[in-house]
């Protein structure tokens, strides 16, 4: 199978054309910004410290500046109308993997490219964290336009598996760990995982990125995963670790196995009240995808 390389990724921009990430919010929240608030909300950003007015709200006094000067001063807040979006890329060996159309890495790539053009091209900043097996993650701040997009898109290019291995058992959270420490309230967080290196401690790191923003899970599949192998003898494994297997007598425990996997990904998913979306590497994504941002549930 094909590896994504830049000129691909780049290519997505068109589909990303007519998409935004808050294409369903109602029409009064679409409606252009730039008034002034002197109340804390979801989305605004601190702008200046004025004089305290009849009818502001106190609980956005400065305290320290009206001490020092003798008379209540009142932070100001300007709406945030550049919504920075992050994507977290759970990139490791055991994505090098597809039975239909594209690897799982692959795909993962190709739904960031297009969440990411989509993004900047609603007008929104660009964020990413890029996790590649054990090494630390790669950080990108917030950008707009191409500045955001393009070194997002080569890293991306740069991380993916060239090779079968194990799945990796730090890098997701070390790069949810990450994550929460840059998420702000207004962004929103696109997880985008196999999900295979869920950890004890996974759930309360995506508590904490859930509390501070709106969060949303994109589970990477393979049919064959949750199908099992067909009837036949086949050698599976990675290098160094590959052993002869009857599809027909491992179906039973492997579709209980995968059971188990998915019942533990979607409850975690329910208690949090994180949207989860499955994308299979059977489909396209530049069908799927843009379908899924017209659903309501994209833009909460």
């Amino acid at each position: 199978m094909i590896l994504p390389d830049l000129d691909e990724l780049i290519a997505l921009q068109s589909a990303a054309q007519g998409l935004d990430l808050r294409a369903r919010q109602s029409a009064l929240a679409q409606l252009p910004g730039g008034h002034r608030s002197a109340q804390r909300g979801r989305g605004l950003e601190f702008e200046e410290v004025r004089p305290y007015a009849e009818g502001d709200d106190r609980r956005s006094i400065d305290w320290r500046v009206t001490a020092r000067r003798g008379r209540p001063y009142t932070k100001v807040f300007r709406e945030d109308r550049e919504r920075p979006a992050w994507l977290l890329a759970d990139l490791h060996q055991a994505l090098y993997f597809g039975s239909r159309r594209q690897l799982k890495s692959a795909l993962l790539l190709r739904a960031a490219a297009l969440l990411g053009w989509v993004t900047v091209s609603g007008g929104d900043r660009l964020g990413a964290v890029v996790a590649q097996d054990d090494r630390p993650p790669q950080i990108f701040p917030p950008r707009g336009r191409n500045a955001g997009v393009l070194p997002v898109l080569q890293a991306l290019v740069e991380a993916q598996p060239r090779s079968p291995g194990e799945p990796s058992a730090q890098g997701l959270n070390a790069a949810l760990t990450l994550l929460a420490t840059l998420v702000k309230p207004g962004n929103i967080a696109f997880v985008l995982s196999d999900f295979s290196g869920l950890a004890a401690d996974s759930e309360a790191l995506l508590a904490g990125i859930a509390s501070r923003c709106d969060c949303r899970l994109l589970w990477i599949t393979d049919p064959l995963e949750s199908s099992g192998l067909p009837k036949g003898d086949y050698r599976v494994g990675v290098p160094g670790r590959l052993r002869w297997l009857d599809g027909a007598a491992s179906q039973s425990a492997w579709q209980r196995n995968w059971a188990e996997r998915e019942k533990r990904i979607t409850d975690l998913a329910s208690r949090l009240g994180l949207p989860l979306t499955r994308l299979q590497t059977a489909d396209d994504i530049t069908q799927t995808l843009p379908t899924l941002l017209r659903e309501p549930s994209w833009a909460r």
